[in-house]
Protein backbone atom coordinates (compact mmCIF):
# COMPACT_ATOMS: atom_id res chain seq x y z
CA UNK A 1 0.00 0.00 0.00
CA UNK A 2 1.39 3.35 -1.17
CA UNK A 3 2.27 6.10 1.69
CA UNK A 4 0.04 9.21 1.54
CA UNK A 5 2.25 11.68 0.38
CA UNK A 6 1.32 13.89 3.35
CA UNK A 7 -0.65 12.55 6.80
CA UNK A 8 -1.39 15.11 9.21
CA UNK A 9 -2.15 12.39 12.55
CA UNK A 10 -4.17 13.82 15.60
CA UNK A 11 -2.24 17.15 15.39
CA UNK A 12 -3.08 19.42 18.52
CA UNK A 13 -1.84 23.10 19.03
CA UNK A 14 -1.46 24.91 22.49
CA UNK A 15 -0.41 28.35 22.89
CA UNK A 16 -0.59 29.16 26.78
CA UNK A 17 -3.93 27.64 27.88
CA UNK A 18 -5.54 28.43 25.02
CA UNK A 19 -6.56 24.86 22.52
CA UNK A 20 -5.78 25.67 18.89
CA UNK A 21 -5.97 22.44 17.06
CA UNK A 22 -7.69 19.47 18.27
CA UNK A 23 -6.43 16.25 16.76
CA UNK A 24 -6.37 17.45 13.47
CA UNK A 25 -5.87 14.53 11.11
CA UNK A 26 -5.99 14.85 6.89
CA UNK A 27 -3.81 13.20 4.39
CA UNK A 28 -3.26 14.46 0.69
CA UNK A 29 -2.10 11.99 -2.26
CA UNK A 30 -0.26 12.98 -5.30
CA UNK A 31 -3.02 14.02 -8.05
CA UNK A 32 -4.85 14.81 -5.34
CA UNK A 33 -6.26 18.99 -5.02
CA UNK A 34 -7.38 19.40 -1.42
CA UNK A 35 -9.51 22.80 -0.23
CA UNK A 36 -8.98 23.48 3.58
CA UNK A 37 -11.25 25.52 4.42
CA UNK A 38 -13.06 27.13 7.43
CA UNK A 39 -14.10 30.29 8.99
CA UNK A 40 -11.06 33.25 9.81
CA UNK A 41 -9.46 31.60 13.49
CA UNK A 42 -10.79 27.95 12.59
CA UNK A 43 -6.91 26.54 12.44
CA UNK A 44 -5.88 26.36 8.65
CA UNK A 45 -3.07 29.05 8.45
CA UNK A 46 -1.67 27.24 12.06
CA UNK A 47 -1.98 23.94 10.87
CA UNK A 48 -0.17 25.09 7.49
CA UNK A 49 2.46 26.21 9.61
CA UNK A 50 2.98 23.19 11.85
CA UNK A 51 2.88 20.68 8.33
CA UNK A 52 5.75 23.49 7.31
CA UNK A 53 7.41 23.21 10.64
CA UNK A 54 7.48 26.99 11.17
CA UNK A 55 5.88 26.48 15.01
CA UNK A 56 6.12 23.47 17.27
CA UNK A 57 3.23 21.02 17.58
CA UNK A 58 1.89 20.32 20.89
CA UNK A 59 1.34 16.81 20.07
CA UNK A 60 0.37 14.78 17.36
CA UNK A 61 2.62 14.04 13.76
CA UNK A 62 3.08 15.28 11.10
CA UNK A 63 4.52 12.88 7.85
CA UNK A 64 5.77 13.77 4.78
CA UNK A 65 7.12 11.14 1.82
CA UNK A 66 7.43 8.81 5.26
CA UNK A 67 9.14 11.05 7.27
CA UNK A 68 8.18 13.11 10.58
CA UNK A 69 8.66 16.46 10.08
CA UNK A 70 9.67 16.74 14.50
CA UNK A 71 12.19 13.51 13.70
CA UNK A 72 13.76 14.38 10.60
CA UNK A 73 12.86 17.64 9.24
CA UNK A 74 15.64 18.07 6.64
CA UNK A 75 14.57 14.79 5.16
CA UNK A 76 10.81 15.62 5.68
CA UNK A 77 10.85 18.88 4.00
CA UNK A 78 12.94 18.64 0.92
CA UNK A 79 10.16 17.90 -1.71
CA UNK A 80 7.66 20.77 0.14
CA UNK A 81 6.75 23.80 -2.18
CA UNK A 82 5.18 26.72 -0.22
CA UNK A 83 4.11 30.03 -0.83
CA UNK A 84 2.17 31.46 2.52
CA UNK A 85 0.09 34.97 1.36
CA UNK A 86 1.56 36.66 -1.44
CA UNK A 87 5.19 35.71 -2.46
CA UNK A 88 8.20 37.94 -2.32
CA UNK A 89 10.24 39.55 -5.53
CA UNK A 90 12.91 41.80 -6.33
CA UNK A 91 10.94 43.84 -7.97
CA UNK A 92 13.76 45.52 -9.94
CA UNK A 93 15.23 42.05 -10.99
CA UNK A 94 13.45 40.17 -14.44
CA UNK A 95 11.60 37.08 -13.48
CA UNK A 96 14.46 34.86 -14.11
CA UNK A 97 16.68 36.70 -12.41
CA UNK A 98 14.32 36.04 -9.05
CA UNK A 99 14.68 32.56 -10.13
CA UNK A 100 18.25 31.92 -10.88
CA UNK A 101 19.22 33.48 -7.31
CA UNK A 102 16.57 31.44 -5.88
CA UNK A 103 18.21 27.84 -7.43
CA UNK A 104 21.56 29.39 -6.54
CA UNK A 105 20.90 29.08 -3.10
CA UNK A 106 19.68 25.23 -3.10
CA UNK A 107 22.89 24.62 -5.11
CA UNK A 108 21.59 21.61 -6.81
CA UNK A 109 19.65 23.46 -9.40
CA UNK A 110 20.45 22.97 -13.00
CA UNK A 111 19.29 25.47 -15.79
CA UNK A 112 17.27 22.98 -17.78
CA UNK A 113 15.18 22.74 -14.83
CA UNK A 114 14.88 26.60 -14.42
CA UNK A 115 13.42 25.99 -17.90
CA UNK A 116 11.55 23.78 -16.92
CA UNK A 117 9.25 25.47 -14.58
CA UNK A 118 9.54 28.87 -16.90
CA UNK A 119 7.40 26.54 -19.42
CA UNK A 120 5.45 24.69 -17.16
CA UNK A 121 3.87 28.29 -15.26
CA UNK A 122 3.64 29.45 -18.84
CA UNK A 123 6.03 32.69 -18.79
CA UNK A 124 8.12 31.88 -21.26
CA UNK A 125 7.19 35.23 -23.23
CA UNK A 126 8.00 37.51 -19.94
CA UNK A 127 10.83 35.37 -17.65
CA UNK A 128 13.32 38.34 -19.06
CA UNK A 129 10.62 41.20 -18.03
CA UNK A 130 11.41 42.90 -14.54
CA UNK A 131 8.64 41.72 -12.12
CA UNK A 132 7.67 45.29 -11.56
CA UNK A 133 5.92 45.02 -14.55
CA UNK A 134 4.01 41.44 -14.06
CA UNK A 135 0.28 41.34 -13.32
CA UNK A 136 -0.04 40.31 -9.72
CA UNK A 137 -1.22 36.82 -11.09
CA UNK A 138 2.15 36.94 -13.31
CA UNK A 139 3.57 37.29 -9.59
CA UNK A 140 1.94 34.54 -8.19
CA UNK A 141 2.86 32.21 -10.97
CA UNK A 142 6.23 33.12 -10.54
CA UNK A 143 6.21 32.32 -6.88
CA UNK A 144 4.82 28.98 -7.81
CA UNK A 145 7.97 28.51 -10.18
CA UNK A 146 10.00 29.03 -7.31
CA UNK A 147 8.62 26.54 -5.26
CA UNK A 148 8.62 24.13 -8.02
CA UNK A 149 12.55 24.45 -8.42
CA UNK A 150 13.74 21.74 -6.43
CA UNK A 151 11.37 19.13 -7.77
CA UNK A 152 8.43 18.50 -4.82
CA UNK A 153 5.74 16.42 -5.04
CA UNK A 154 4.04 18.47 -2.12
CA UNK A 155 2.51 22.64 -2.79
CA UNK A 156 1.50 24.43 -0.02
CA UNK A 157 -0.69 27.50 -1.20
CA UNK A 158 -2.04 30.10 1.64
CA UNK A 159 -4.73 32.49 0.11
CA UNK A 160 -3.14 32.48 -3.65
CA UNK A 161 -5.76 34.31 -4.96
CA UNK A 162 -5.73 37.05 -2.62
CA UNK A 163 -5.75 40.20 -4.80
CA UNK A 164 -6.46 38.46 -8.36
CA UNK A 165 -8.67 39.68 -10.79
CA UNK A 166 -10.55 36.97 -12.75
CA UNK A 167 -8.05 36.34 -15.59
CA UNK A 168 -5.26 35.91 -12.95
CA UNK A 169 -7.34 33.06 -10.59
CA UNK A 170 -8.50 31.63 -14.14
CA UNK A 171 -4.96 31.32 -15.03
CA UNK A 172 -3.74 30.06 -11.38
CA UNK A 173 -6.47 27.12 -11.35
CA UNK A 174 -5.26 26.42 -15.12
CA UNK A 175 -1.54 26.06 -13.50
CA UNK A 176 -2.75 23.50 -10.85
CA UNK A 177 -4.99 21.63 -12.57
CA UNK A 178 -1.93 20.86 -15.00
CA UNK A 179 0.49 20.02 -12.58
CA UNK A 180 -1.79 17.62 -10.45
CA UNK A 181 -2.55 16.07 -13.45
CA UNK A 182 1.15 15.89 -15.10
CA UNK A 183 3.29 16.31 -12.54
CA UNK A 184 1.33 14.54 -9.65
CA UNK A 185 1.72 16.96 -7.42
CA UNK A 186 0.11 16.45 -4.26
CA UNK A 187 -1.75 20.35 -3.75
CA UNK A 188 -3.25 21.68 0.01
CA UNK A 189 -5.15 24.96 -0.73
CA UNK A 190 -6.41 26.89 1.91
CA UNK A 191 -9.02 29.94 0.68
CA UNK A 192 -11.64 31.85 1.30
CA UNK A 193 -12.84 31.52 -2.41
CA UNK A 194 -15.39 28.75 -2.02
CA UNK A 195 -17.02 29.06 -5.91
CA UNK A 196 -13.07 28.94 -7.39
CA UNK A 197 -12.33 26.46 -5.29
CA UNK A 198 -15.56 23.95 -6.23
CA UNK A 199 -14.06 24.40 -9.76
CA UNK A 200 -11.13 22.83 -9.70
CA UNK A 201 -10.47 21.13 -6.14
CA UNK A 202 -10.96 17.07 -5.75
CA UNK A 203 -11.27 16.87 -2.01
CA UNK A 204 -12.12 19.41 0.35
CA UNK A 205 -11.40 19.43 4.51
CA UNK A 206 -13.41 21.66 6.50
CA UNK A 207 -12.49 23.06 10.00
CA UNK A 208 -13.94 24.83 12.74
CA UNK A 209 -13.03 25.48 16.00
CA UNK A 210 -9.47 23.88 15.77
CA UNK A 211 -11.27 20.73 14.77
CA UNK A 212 -12.20 18.99 12.07
CA UNK A 213 -15.38 18.48 10.66
CA UNK A 214 -15.76 16.66 7.48
CA UNK A 215 -13.16 15.21 4.56
CA UNK A 216 -14.97 14.28 1.44
CA UNK A 217 -14.77 14.42 -2.40
CA UNK A 218 -16.02 17.76 -3.57
CA UNK A 219 -18.60 16.20 -5.09
CA UNK A 220 -19.27 13.95 -2.49
CA UNK A 221 -19.99 16.80 -0.07
CA UNK A 222 -22.02 18.84 -2.13
CA UNK A 223 -24.64 15.91 -1.05
CA UNK A 224 -24.27 14.62 2.73
CA UNK A 225 -27.17 15.86 3.76
CA UNK A 226 -31.19 15.97 2.53
CA UNK A 227 -30.68 20.03 2.91
CA UNK A 228 -30.84 21.65 -0.42
CA UNK A 229 -31.14 24.65 -2.07
CA UNK A 230 -34.55 25.51 -3.94
CA UNK A 231 -35.05 28.76 -5.73
CA UNK A 232 -38.93 29.95 -6.08
CA UNK A 233 -40.84 32.40 -8.94
CA UNK A 234 -43.78 33.96 -7.58
CA UNK A 235 -45.47 37.31 -8.38
CA UNK A 236 -43.81 39.51 -5.98
CA UNK A 237 -41.33 39.50 -3.22
CA UNK A 238 -42.84 42.40 -2.10
CA UNK A 239 -43.50 42.11 1.66
CA UNK A 240 -42.52 37.89 1.61
CA UNK A 241 -39.81 38.14 4.01
CA UNK A 242 -41.40 38.00 7.02
CA UNK A 243 -43.38 34.62 5.63
CA UNK A 244 -39.73 33.33 4.45
CA UNK A 245 -37.41 31.57 6.65
CA UNK A 246 -34.76 33.53 8.29
CA UNK A 247 -31.99 32.66 6.08
CA UNK A 248 -34.00 33.21 2.86
CA UNK A 249 -32.38 34.95 0.37
CA UNK A 250 -34.57 37.87 -2.05
CA UNK A 251 -33.35 37.23 -5.31
CA UNK A 252 -34.98 39.84 -7.12
CA UNK A 253 -38.73 41.01 -7.38
CA UNK A 254 -39.88 37.96 -8.52
CA UNK A 255 -37.53 35.53 -7.15
CA UNK A 256 -35.68 33.90 -3.43
CA UNK A 257 -33.94 31.32 -2.79
CA UNK A 258 -33.96 28.92 0.90
CA UNK A 259 -32.22 26.01 2.39
CA UNK A 260 -34.03 23.09 2.95
CA UNK A 261 -35.07 19.92 2.73
CA UNK A 262 -37.93 18.65 1.03
CA UNK A 263 -40.49 18.44 3.64
CA UNK A 264 -39.54 22.16 4.20
CA UNK A 265 -40.44 23.28 0.67
CA UNK A 266 -43.86 21.74 0.65
CA UNK A 267 -44.65 23.25 4.33
CA UNK A 268 -43.60 27.14 2.70
CA UNK A 269 -45.64 26.46 -0.47
CA UNK A 270 -48.96 25.58 0.99
CA UNK A 271 -48.23 28.83 3.82
CA UNK A 272 -47.30 30.70 0.41
CA UNK A 273 -50.63 29.63 -1.04
CA UNK A 274 -53.02 29.64 1.75
CA UNK A 275 -51.58 33.54 1.91
CA UNK A 276 -52.57 33.69 -1.92
CA UNK A 277 -48.90 34.10 -3.15
CA UNK A 278 -49.37 33.07 -7.08
CA UNK A 279 -46.36 30.68 -7.17
CA UNK A 280 -44.52 30.40 -10.79
CA UNK A 281 -41.76 27.94 -10.10
CA UNK A 282 -40.15 25.81 -7.70
CA UNK A 283 -36.72 24.52 -8.37
CA UNK A 284 -33.80 22.60 -7.43
CA UNK A 285 -30.30 23.77 -7.69
CA UNK A 286 -27.56 21.96 -7.74
CA UNK A 287 -25.62 22.54 -4.60
CA UNK A 288 -22.41 24.41 -4.31
CA UNK A 289 -19.45 24.03 -1.96
CA UNK A 290 -20.24 27.23 -0.14
CA UNK A 291 -23.67 25.93 0.47
CA UNK A 292 -22.31 22.44 1.90
CA UNK A 293 -20.23 24.31 3.66
CA UNK A 294 -22.76 26.33 5.51
CA UNK A 295 -24.79 23.52 6.37
CA UNK A 296 -21.89 21.47 8.29
CA UNK A 297 -20.40 24.43 9.97
CA UNK A 298 -24.01 25.60 10.89
CA UNK A 299 -24.10 28.63 8.68
CA UNK A 300 -20.52 29.88 9.80
CA UNK A 301 -19.22 32.81 7.41
CA UNK A 302 -16.36 31.72 5.65
CA UNK A 303 -15.29 35.71 5.54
Amino acid sequence: MNEHILECINLNKKIGKKQILHDVSLTIDGGDILAFIGPNGAGKTTTIKLILGLQSITSGSVIINGYDIQKDFVKAIERVGAIVENPDHYMYMSGYRNLKMIANLYGNISEERIKEVVKLTGLDKRINDKVSKYSLGMRQRLGIATALLHQPNLLILDEPTNGLDPEGIKELRELLVKLAKEEKLAILISSHNLSELESFCTKACIIQNGKIIETAKVSKLKHLSDIETYSFEVKTTTGLKKLLPKDAEIVDETHFKILGAKEDVAKLIKKLIEKDIDIYEVRRLETSLEDAFLKKTGGNTID
